[in-house]
């Protein structure tokens, strides 16, 4: 992973034509993504990326029922729940479109804290958008939009998790390797999200679909 800094090793991600950039963990490389993860990007995560801009989608497909992994994604006051790098998160006044969060850094990253505003929050949808307006981070103009899609997985109820970015590119970085510093945040986040949402779906004792 090549980090902000310019310092580190290898990332993944694929290009699509007409989109941006992709990756998919359960995806070989190389093939893009599927038509309907393609449609949900289309249909949910609109970003305009400008010329000193890279823009990005991480998929994490996750054996969990969408009502379970959305309880943690939606939580904007409490990002530590799942994020691993989260270490505390103070939310001023009650949570709302336009609520702002002040998020503590663990260490290890070159950051400490991230101010961060809450855009859209669709319970209905599933869909979270947040953009980051402060802290001492490399991260400026940063967006996200994260959504969460049911699908069937091995017969039972599961997760499609789009996490989409668009980020300015730091003076001395290329586009590949902003990307692949955020990608790779994101994909640890994600993969802690389904940690956590599958043990509850076994605690849940969660169906077999019929037929």
């Amino acid at each position: 992973m090549v980090g902000l800094n310019g310092v580190g090793g290898g990332g993944a991600g694929v290009r699509v034509p007409g989109m941006w950039r992709l990756a998919d963990e359960m995806n070989p490389p190389g093939i893009g993504c599927r038509g309907m993860e393609a449609e949900y990007v289309r249909r949910f995560h609109l970003h305009e990326p400008t010329e000193n801009q890279c823009s990005s989608a991480v998929f994490k497909h996750i054996k969990a029922p969408v009502h379970l992994v959305w309880s943690l994604v939606r939580r904007f006051d409490q990002p530590q729940n799942y994020k691993p790098f989260v270490s505390r998160c103070i939310v001023q006044g009650g949570v709302g479109i336009g609520s702002l969060r002040e998020v503590n850094i663990k260490s290890g990253l070159p950051a400490t804290t991230s101010f961060e505003r809450l855009e859209h929050l669709d319970d209905q949808e599933h869909i979270l958008s947040i953009k980051i307006v402060g802290g001492d981070h490399r991260l400026k103009n940063y967006s996200s939009i994260v959504t969460a899609h049911p699908e069937t997985i091995d017969g039972r109820p599961g997760t499609l998790v789009i996490e989409s970015f668009v980020v300015d590119v730091p003076d001395g970085n290329t586009k590949d390797e902003t990307c692949y510093f955020v990608e790779a945040l994101i994909k640890c986040n994600l993969k802690s999200l389904a940690d956590i949402s599958e043990r509850l779906a076994v605690q849940d004792h969660t169906e077999p679909i019929d037929g």
